[in-house]
């Protein structure tokens, strides 16, 4: 004979005896048994028909929202790409394709940008036509900034250095003095390490050289991470960016606030774009274990040195950087411009050259001697 109660079927349940508030199997009344192959089943944790109502839709409301994103950062990609095409020529170097400008007559003379900006640092700030009466300009944007390409590889600083030492032979530049600013300057200290044929003088503006911990490398960092950072710099990361951009910028110029050249011209929305997004995280990645590397050897470098920065730099602590490089490099020089902050040559662009003619001037003399 067939026991009922231990035949009965979950769908002939009425609703509110099928599940308690906890979405457990209850009894529909005294004396009376649910199903125990069904109770057992969701007091293991699974999940229940019911949670598939929201789950479905909202992931799928989630994947629209990054296929929306990706749509409008590609589109604005673009767009940025058409209001600020390029402004120089290109080189063809070891498999990267280089954009460069190159301005003036004279000695040759190398400014290297830094982390998350490009060709247009140097252009927009006034440098590069001050310099252009006396000297040969040649600046170019690294890999993945401006139109600059970075194929698939680990850019260290001396990475940097010999793409540019192989991409001025192609120019013809067997000598040069070098400027490099912030993440630029670790480039030019790999530079004259790598090839002290190359460098004839070094000034280095507003450098990082010896590891402490800094918050924007944890901030700009996460698009550098394999696969998911892929992801997220064709969806959130530029809409993040973008957020956060006004404020990095006025921190990188204060105390000082920001040249009203610079806004108007700065092509901020190139930063924006997914490529540029990669390298700067990249680059904010590798900067601690590059200074790592590097400061071993900064009591190698022979060639006139002239370190340069503001007093009041919110970026690179002044004391820590740039004094202590001056202290433990005898033969440098060094020069702090008060009430100025990290972005020197555009703050200070006479001082800036200045300082290079000083270093430019001293190594004739020793190239003389």
């Amino acid at each position: 004979m067939r026991n009922v109660e231990t035949d009965v079927n979950l769908k002939a349940l009425p609703a509110d005896a099928a599940a308690g508030a906890d979405g457990v199997m209850q009894d529909s009344a005294p004396g009376h048994a649910s199903d125990g192959r069904h109770a057992s089943l969701w007091r293991t944790g699974r999940t229940s028909p019911r949670s598939y109502q929201w789950r479905v839709p909202a992931l799928a409301g989630a994947a629209m929202a990054l296929g929306a994103a990706a749509l409008y950062n590609r589109k604005q990609a673009r767009d940025a790409e058409r209001r600020y095409p390029p402004i120089g020529r290109f080189l063809d170097v070891d498999g990267v394709r280089l954009h460069y400008v190159e301005r003036g007559h004279g000695d040759p003379l190398v400014l290297i940008h830094g982390n998350g900006t490009m060709i247009q640092d140097f252009t927009v700030s006034g440098l590069v036509d001050r310099l252009a009466q006396r000297y040969r300009v040649i600046v170019i944007d690294r890999p993945g900034y401006g139109y600059s390409s970075r194929p698939r590889q680990l850019w260290t600083p001396r990475a940097h250095a010999r793409l540019f030492r192989n991409a001025l032979a192609q120019l013809g530049v067997e000598r040069a003095v070098v400027y490099g600013h912030s993440w630029g300057t670790l480039v030019a200290v790999a530079l004259a390490l790598e090839v002290p044929s190359l460098v004839r003088g070094l000034v280095l503006g507003s450098g990082y050289y010896y590891p402490t911990l800094r918050a924007d490398t944890f901030l700009l960092s996460p698009p550098a991470i394999p696969v998911i950072g892929d992801a997220m710099r064709y969806t959130v990361s530029p809409l993040v960016a973008r957020a956060i951009l006004p404020g990095m910028i006025k921190r990188m110029f204060q105390p000082a606030p920001v040249p009203e050249r610079f806004e108007q011209e700065f092509p901020k929305a190139l930063m924006l774009r997914p490529l540029q997004l990669r390298a700067a995280a990249e680059d904010a990645a590798l900067m601690t274990p590059s200074v790592m590397e590097l400061e071993r050897h900064y009591r190698e470098l022979t060639v006139p040195l002239t370190i340069v920065t503001g007093m009041d730099d919110q970026i690179a602590d002044v004391g820590r950087q740039s004094a202590r490089l001056h202290r433990e490099v005898p033969h440098s020089e060094f020069i702090a411009l008060p009430g100025l902050g990290h972005m020197i040559h555009h703050l200070a662009p006479d001082a800036v050259a200045d300082a290079i003619d000083h270093t430019a001037q001293r190594s004739s003399r020793l190239w003389v001697l």
